[in-house]
């Protein structure tokens, strides 16, 4: 057979199709035949992706700049005996390790729910005979049968199709069900708009029908789009990027200053083996061996803390990725809208009705253009309001507090208007018993039914699209309920002015029958004939969250840019999109929306600028939402991309945090994404993005607060070798001061609360290092501060006559002393430590008080005196400490002073 997958299938006519596929319309395949095409194309199943071995994967999670660097400290701490240490840092590598191994498996998890979306078991017709057979075995060609409930088995052209309606919501966005015809398209339409196809994965809500089978397995659309997922680039975050380059930087400073150090010491004519201790010395002291574990911890507390505002992280970093996010890309169905369909207006002659509430929830009312209450209806709005309920098979019920629609979501909502206006409808429908009824079919474009009215008479009533409702009418009601002219051009220019709304406008009518007619056959005979008296038009909606509107306010305020990108129509994008604040007021000459068509024709080049400028994109296919997120990342822009469909995967996963919807959500959508809202709600994001600018911020004060540490030590041990002296700080000390000072001490800045305005800043240049221009100056400050008084300190105590072992424990313990005053600092990297409040974060006293005795135990127990050559000190050592301590304090505060007053002054003159 030649290539099926170039065939445009929706292009074809069924009996082209048929032939192509060496089908028959009646007996379908032969077995023999099938079971040829079987061998030849293969289960009707997604293929497993090749991956890595978990070796080669776990042994990947070491490859990392900054895990180098704990390594050589591991080495240099196991080469110098000091085991419990080396223990501890070989022990943090690891378990880093495994947890990005656990993270590794998301692609092919998300891979393998796809495999389970796809129907068990198929209807087919095979020499002529029905039969169920597993879904597996279905190949190009076959002939199959849908009917309400089932899932379709794999991509097939509908050949016959009675009342069809498919839910394609999770594949292409589309809000309702998508109502089916066997009819030819043109060769440019999108998937979205193929009314005479059938696709994998996808739920048939009503009807029935025959079809043929085009495409199985990794041909499949949600076969394409398992390929995309496992195809998408998992990018770095800004945190591991930024992470990533300052190790490297630090890791060529650590080694240029230990090769300084050697040859300083060759040139001074030290041994080969004191100077390589000394180097070895200097890197121990520089390196931040408690780095990795806090910056584990940080983000861990971040999890904690979204987990409590309803975002569950499934990957570390991401926690601190929406702080960094300067793009969200939101789908539209289920995310920022309620995913229920709800009338907004109801319209009747010489009058406009607004319905408040949202959603199946019956909570509302309707507004009337005069003071009469509901059970006063203008009798054209009750009877508008009564065929939408009688005229109806769909039912609504209450689940655990929620209001859900057993049947079409489009029925569902015209039974809550009905109740919202105070319409009963369980009474109505047994007051108003069904005695027959026509049901909607593609070509009628329509429902009727006929109920009893009162003794004498019956109704028949219509629901369907205003242009079949129209030419079957002859009059209209007004407002008392009598026949008046049918204003045509006023019910089209009504009808106009809803659907510019982004509005679905259904049309109801109806007439009266004397009660000796009990059934539709005389208006079937005569169904084209202008009978039927027009009631009016219901407009409704998937309306937008509240909530979401203010979240997207807040994004906004924030800096960050919303774009919607949704499979569903351009105008009820662009009027939602308008709803929650994406688009501006409808301004003459632009709609802010870009198509799928539309999209299609552009350029790479034009690609890129069109992602950076359009707000919204609708009718978009799951590859065009792919190829957004990837144009918007080649800005360096950081991408945040929200949805919950299928279709949503291959991007949740090329986005630089994929966030999907829990309980709306696809599994594979959940998998594919780096974190969950449980709420599905946009405005989690917003409380996420603050958690994460926060958590950005605490890991910033946490470096600038320890690499003044590791920079002084290594000052300190350079001069020395440099002046040809006796060390300051032994490799054992200065391990010492690294671990439980970065442990004790710094972690404690994890815990610090957000700072006032953290969302009014704009987002972070995706390209801007992790520390400032402000803060490097403040690091090398504080680190030649501290190379001044432990040097100084230390040279004192020998010049007393002091033992080496009491000058070494005064200059570690100046280190603690200083690190400890500088936490204060810290807290905040702008404002004065007297206007943070002292006992926000606890943690910082506790931290504190623990490092204080710790410290006490360094200096006065004998054991850790011959463990770490340290030795007691005099009243007059820690006098001399905390007044330096205090001093620092004063100097760093007179810093930020100077840097506030430069910042006002840029603020002032921009």
């Amino acid at each position: 057979m030649e290539n099926l997958s170039r065939k445009l299938w929706h292009h074809l006519a069924e009996e082209d199709v048929l032939a192509a596929l060496k089908s028959h319309h009646q007996e379908g395949l032969d077995t023999n035949e099938a079971a040829e095409r079987l061998r030849l194309f293969g289960p009707n199943a997604i293929s497993s992706q090749a991956t890595q071995s978990p070796l080669k994967r776990f042994l990947l999670q070491f490859h990392n700049p900054l895990i180098y660097i704990l390594l050589v400290a591991g080495v240099v701490t196991l080469l110098l005996s000091e085991y419990i240490d080396s223990s501890v840092i070989f022990a943090v590598v690891f378990i880093n390790a495994i947890v990005g191994f656990m993270q590794e498996s998301r692609a092919e998890s998300a891979i393998n729910s796809l495999r389970k979306m796809l129907s068990s078991h198929a209807m087919v017709i095979r020499n002529g005979q029905k039969m169920r057979i597993p879904a597996t075995e279905l190949v190009p060609g076959d002939l199959i049968t849908l009917t309400t409930g089932d899932k379709v088995p794999a991509d097939a052209r509908l050949i016959q199709v009675r009342d069809l309606q498919i839910d394609e919501s999770a594949l292409t966005g589309e809000s309702v069900p998508v109502l089916k015809e066997c009819v030819r398209l043109d060769q440019d339409t999108i998937l979205a708009d193929r009314i005479n196809m059938a696709y994998a994965s996808t739920l048939v809500t009503y009807g029935q029908a025959e079809a043929v089978i085009i495409a199985t397995g990794d041909d499949t659309e949600t076969g394409r789009i398992a390929s995309m997922i496992s195809s998408a680039v998992s990018l770095e975050t800004p945190l591991t990027k930024k992470i990533h380059s300052f190790s490297q930087w630090l890791l060529w400073i650590i080694l240029a200053l230990a090769g300084l150090t050697f040859i300083a010491g060759l040139f001074h004519g030290a041994s080969w083996v004191d100077n390589f201790m000394a180097a070895i010395a200097l890197a121990v002291a520089a390196i931040p061996e408690g780095l990795p574990a806090v910056v584990t911890i940080t983000l861990a507390i971040g999890v904690r803390r979204m987990a409590s505002r309803h975002a569950i992280i499934r990957k570390l970093p991401a926690v601190e990725t929406l702080g960094s996010t300067t793009i969200i890309c939101s789908d539209k169905t289920g995310t920022l809208t309620e995913n229920q369909m709800t009338v907004q207006q109801l319209w009747t002659q010489g009058a406009v009705h607004q319905f408040t509430g949202t959603g199946y929830d019956p909570t509302g009312s309707l507004s009337t253009t005069d003071d009469d209450s509901s059970s006063d209806l203008p009798v054209s709005t009750r009877q508008c309001l009564l065929a939408g309920v009688l005229c109806n098979d769909s039912h609504l019920v209450q689940k655990d507090s929620h209001w859900q629609v057993e049947g079409d979501p489009t029925e569902g909502a015209l039974i809550t208007s009905a109740i919202k206006a105070g319409l009963d409808r369980e009474q109505l429908v047994r007051q108003h018993k069904r005695l027959d009824v026509i049901p909607f079919e593609s070509d009628r474009q329509y429902m009727a039914t006929m109920n009893v009215w009162t003794p004498d008479q019956h109704i028949i009533l219509l629901k369907g699209s205003l242009e079949q409702i129209l030419k079957r009418c002859c009059d209209q009601l007004n407002t008392d309920g009598q026949s008046a002219p049918l204003a045509e051009k006023e019910i089209i220019a009504a009808a106009e002015h809803l659907a510019s709304q982004g509005l679905r406008v259904l049309a109801l009518a109806q007439c009266l029958v004397p009660s000796d007619q009990t059934n539709l056959d005389a208006f079937r005979q005569q169904e084209q004939a202008a009978q039927l008296s027009f009631t009016g038009l219901q407009a409704m909606i998937d309306p937008p969250r509240q909530e979401a509107i203010e979240a997207v306010r807040h994004c906004q305020a924030a800096g960050i840019q919303v774009k919607m990108i949704t499979g569903d129509h351009a105008l009820t994008a662009q009027a939602i999109a308008r709803q929650i604040g994406i688009l501006p007021p409808s301004e003459a000459g632009s709609s802010g929306v870009l198509t799928g068509q539309q999209l299609a024709t552009l350029s790479d080049h034009a690609l890129l600028n069109e992602a950076q400028s359009t707000a919204v994109f609708a009718r978009v296919a799951p590859e065009q939402k792919l190829k957004l997120v990837t144009a918007l990342q080649a800005r360096e822009q950081v991408v945040a991309m929200t949805g919950d469909g299928v279709n949503d995967a291959p991007a949740l996963k090329q986005a630089d945090i994929g966030v999907a919807m829990g309980i709306t959500g696809t599994e594979v959508a959940k998998e594919a994404a780096d974190m969950v809202l449980t709420d599905d709600n946009f405005a989690s994001i917003a409380a996420a993005v603050e958690e994460g600018r926060n958590v950005f911020d605490n890991l910033v004060k946490f470096i600038s607060w320890i690499l003044p540490t590791n920079i002084g030590q290594g000052l300190v041990i350079l001069v020395a070798v440099v002046l040809g002296l006796t060390l300051p700080v032994l490799p054992v000390q200065a391990l010492w001061l690294n671990m439980t000072t970065a442990i004790f001490l710094g972690l404690a800045l994890a815990f610090e609360p957000k700072e006032s305005g953290l969302m009014d800043r704009p987002p972070r240049q995706p390209n801007s290092p992790i520390l400032s221009t402000e803060m490097v100056s403040r690091i090398l400050t504080l680190s030649t501060l501290l190379l001044a008084g432990a040097f100084g300190l230390f040279q004192w105590s020998l010049s007393q006559g002091q033992p080496e072992e009491v000058a070494r424990t005064l200059a570690v313990t100046l280190f603690v002393v200083v690190q400890s005053v500088f936490l204060f600092n810290c807290r905040s990297l702008s404002r004065s430590v007297l206007k943070t409040p002292a006992f926000s974060n606890p943690w910082i006293w506790v931290g504190i008080a623990i490092m204080s005795l710790a410290q006490l135990a360094f200096i006065y127990t004998p054991w850790m005196n011959l463990l770490f050559q340290s030795a007691p000190l005099a009243a007059e050592h820690w006098l001399l400490m905390l007044s330096y301590g205090f001093f620092v304090l004063l100097f760093i505060e007179g810093e930020k002073t100077i840097w506030r007053s430069r910042h006002q002054k840029t603020a002032m003159s921009n």
